[in-house]
């Protein structure tokens, strides 16, 4: 009876433990699915953007920096692909990647760093997601870094500026940053044109960082712009070593050369002395970069007597035929005097310019309102920003006052007492070759020559043309600005530099000139900086650079040189002026 009792109580034991098991799997199935009710259908976003965080990337193609050529399509500024290297600290300690210093060690080689350092920058914050270790590294360098395969070593694309003109036009185009940026020149001007903006895309992303789906487009992207500017590479080129040659020969402290299209204002070259060579970044010295042709002024001296014969002309004080007393070689003036080199007696207008005469300008001066001589000074530019847009053009210095004294007066009629750019001056001779017509000065290449202002009458502005062509011949300051077969039409200069409370030492020696006079092509100025020796005036020391910059940039652009028949005119009209050189 007792194992009866037993063996029912057995039986009875082995349904309640199954109902417990089975109790408790529906417990569980249930609370599955309460958990997935819950995640898919109260509270879903939370997992979601969990799953975006690990698979939604934002995709951008990289935009190559616009380029810069010049007016003939020849490459002056250009972007070539590089790679960047780049670390992931908290990558490479999660692979391990320090476990193999011999890669670490050909790491550092091949981007010429010490392994140390190069090891600290990664090692040193392994929470760390993203460190630079060399930028713009070329793609040869690049693909050795891949062979390498080190944990946590990643590379990407950009772009590195490359100018195949080197120093000759450096401070004209300027540079860009390590970040593609332009800083200096064109390239600072025209940034926003020349760059491009990328297109940014929403895409999903596999683990092994493949494309599985194309979402949508966060950012249309821009294309880049070229920029076609109106230099010609050939006389920049000549230009510059024309430029450099003179400032060797002189040892001038600087220099720079203007070459302007008289019949549309395009520059057609712009060079300055020292330069440097913007492929290479190590060293640069910042007075190197400066752009001298626009950014710095000096007194122009002799080369704006032109167009004080111009003024006197245009307010009717003096005839083109007229004679002016100068002897005996000097006066006096508010107790102070003004000289010139020899007592030349009576002289023709053409005379007073190709002796450079300082008495007989100052009289033309003196001959009319100085209202009269400051208005046509500032109508040909002086004063006023030529219309250029570069950064950093300056517009010189004319002073506005009540009242002038006539030794001031005389002063302004040779050149001191005010500041005009290097620019300025070509952009004065350019005007004068156009018949008078002042154009905006223009670094970009044209589709049609803009609509000028009529400075000055067509009649005065051949007139003074004429005159100025005994300056290079035979009996004028500037013989060595003599050019066979293209006559010229120019004036040199010779100022002393300002100081603290009077003038110093030191002198800048200019030439300015249009050629050939009888079909005006170009206008060029030339300024030397500081020449040391004996040689300073301008005829020496810029005169010999303006004629071979000159002759050759006529040459280049295939202007005929004079022919008989118009040397014989242009004569008959040099003996019209009653230019009397003896």
């Amino acid at each position: 009876m007792a194992r009866q009792a037993k063996r029912k109580l057995n039986h009875e034991l082995i349904p309640w433990r199954l109902y417990v098991v089975v109790g408790f799997v529906l417990l569980l199935f249930c609370s599955l699915i309460a958990r997935a009710a819950y995640i898919q259908i109260i509270e879903p976003d939370k997992l979601r953007h969990e799953s975006d965080m690990r698979t939604l990337r934002t995709t951008s193609n990289q935009v190559q920096r616009g380029l810069i050529t010049d007016r003939n399509g020849d490459m002056l500024a250009v972007s070539v692909p590089v790679r960047a290297v780049w670390a992931d600290p908290k990558h490479a300690h999660d692979q391990d990647a320090f476990k193999d210093m011999r890669r670490w060690q050909a790491l550092a080689d091949v981007l010429q760093e010490p392994v140390d350092e190069l090891v600290s920058k990664v090692k040193g914050n392994p929470r760390k997601r993203f460190v630079y270790l060399k930028r713009q590294v070329t793609p040869a360098v690049a693909d050795y870094i891949e062979q390498l395969k080190i944990g946590g070593i990643y590379l990407k694309s950009e772009s590195r500026r490359y100018y195949p003109s080197g120093e000759i036009a450096a401070q004209l185009i300027g540079i860009t940053n390590i970040d593609d940026v332009g800083i200096e020149g064109i390239e600072n001007t025209y940034n926003t044109w020349l760059t491009g903006t990328p297109s940014k895309q929403k895409v999903r992303k596999s683990r092994d960082g493949s494309v599985v789906e194309r979402l949508d487009m966060v950012q249309e992207g821009e294309s880049s712009n070229d920029l076609v500017l109106s230099i010609d590479q050939r006389i920049q080129q000549l230009a510059y070593r024309e430029l450099k040659r003179a400032t060797e020969m002189y040892q001038a402290t600087s220099g720079s050369v203007v070459v302007i299209d008289v019949h549309t204002g395009e520059v057609l070259a712009m060079a300055n002395t020292p330069s440097y060579n913007p492929n290479s970044r190590d060293n640069l010295q910042t007075h190197r970069m400066r752009n001298r042709a626009l950014t710095d002024t000096f007194e122009p001296g002799s080369t704006v007597k032109p167009f004080v014969v111009a003024a006197a002309l245009e307010a009717g004080t003096v005839k083109s035929n007229e004679l002016i007393q100068t002897s005996p070689g000097w006066m006096r003036i508010g107790g102070r005097q003004v000289r010139d080199s020899n007592n030349y007696g009576d002289m023709s207008l053409a005379k007073i310019l190709v002796k450079s005469s300082n008495v007989g300008i100052s009289k033309l001066a003196l001959s009319m309102p100085v209202q009269q001589l400051l208005g046509t000074y500032q109508s040909m530019g002086l004063g006023n920003y030529s219309g250029i847009n570069l950064t950093g053009e300056s517009a010189g210095l004319i002073h506005d006052r009540n009242r002038w004294s006539d030794f001031e007066r005389a002063t302004l009629s040779f050149g001191y007492g005010f500041t005009a750019t290097p620019l300025q001056i070509a952009r004065m001779y350019a005007t004068l070759g156009s018949g008078g017509v002042l154009y905006p000065v223009s670094i970009l290449k044209l589709k049609q020559a803009p609509k000028g202002e009529q400075v000055i009458s067509t009649q005065v502005a051949k007139d003074v043309m004429q005159m100025l062509v005994g300056v290079t011949e035979v009996g004028g300051t500037a013989r060595k600005a003599h050019i066979d077969g293209y006559p010229v039409a120019g004036k040199t200069g010779t100022s002393r530099k300002a100081v603290a409370g009077g003038y110093g030492d030191d002198y800048v020696g200019l030439f300015a000139g249009v050629a050939p006079v009888h079909n005006p092509r170009l206008a060029i100025s030339v300024v030397i900086n500081e020449p040391k020796g004996d040689k300073y005036y301008g005829g020496d020391v810029a005169g010999p650079a303006f004629a071979k910059i000159m002759s050759g940039a006529l040459q280049m652009l295939n202007v005929e040189p004079i022919s008989e028949r118009e040397a014989i005119h242009l004569a008959t009209a040099q003996g019209a002026q009653h230019d009397v050189i003896k």
